[in-house]
């Protein structure tokens, strides 16, 4: 068996690599312009939401606190008439772009540290590289995108962002498998 600790060189340039392809396809490629829609009115909607003084954190409309309160006509008609949704709010003011990126880089590193530890002890020492690759590869797609259905089937998120997420998460599960065949130490 393979120590984790053989590839920490894998883990690091895995992640490197996951995060200037990540940048590359955020803000070069064409794909995600349409993710994000504005609002008919924002200014009225910002002044609602506003008023409201909304803490950052996950909201819903109509709000239900016990499955059985849909069976409620006010409640259902509420439903009937929308809008349903989800919110988030994060913090007021300019997203900071630095801890953001630092916190996806952290991310990409416990990705790729999974990764190994699911390589090395799946595959054998003396593997070759499109073993190692296709174990890593596979492990590495299905951690960065697969949540995606989930938020799909119960958040309404669109599905077009599902495949989206499923195509970014498949080139940076080659970057990793392609780290990960090239440094495996057997």
């Amino acid at each position: 068996m393979v120590a984790i600790s053989a590839l920490w060189l894998a883990i690091l340039l895995s992640a490197v690599a996951v995060f200037v392809v990540s940048a590359v396809v955020w803000m070069v490629l064409p794909h995600h312009k349409s993710d994000f829609k504005q609002l008919p009115d924002e200014g009225a909607a910002a002044a609602t939401l506003r008023a409201q003084n909304l803490a950052p954190g996950i909201y819903n409309i109509p709000h239900v606190m016990d499955p059985k309160e849909v069976a409620n006509p006010e409640v259902k008609a509420r439903f009937d008439n929308g809008p349903v949704g989800f919110l988030t709010v994060v913090p007021n003011g300019v997203p900071n772009m630095g801890k953001n990126l630092g916190m996806v880089f952290v991310y990409y590193l416990v990705v790729a540290a999974m990764v190994a530890y699911v390589v090395t002890r799946t595959v054998s020492p003396d593997a070759d590289y499109l073993a190692v690759y296709r174990v890593a590869g596979v492990t590495a797609w299905m951690a960065f995108s697969f949540g995606a259905f989930q938020d799909a089937i119960w958040f309404g998120r669109p599905w077009s962002h599902v495949w989206k997420n499923l195509a970014d998460g498949f080139v940076y599960a080659l970057f990793v498998g392609g780290v990960f065949g090239w440094q495996w130490p057997g």
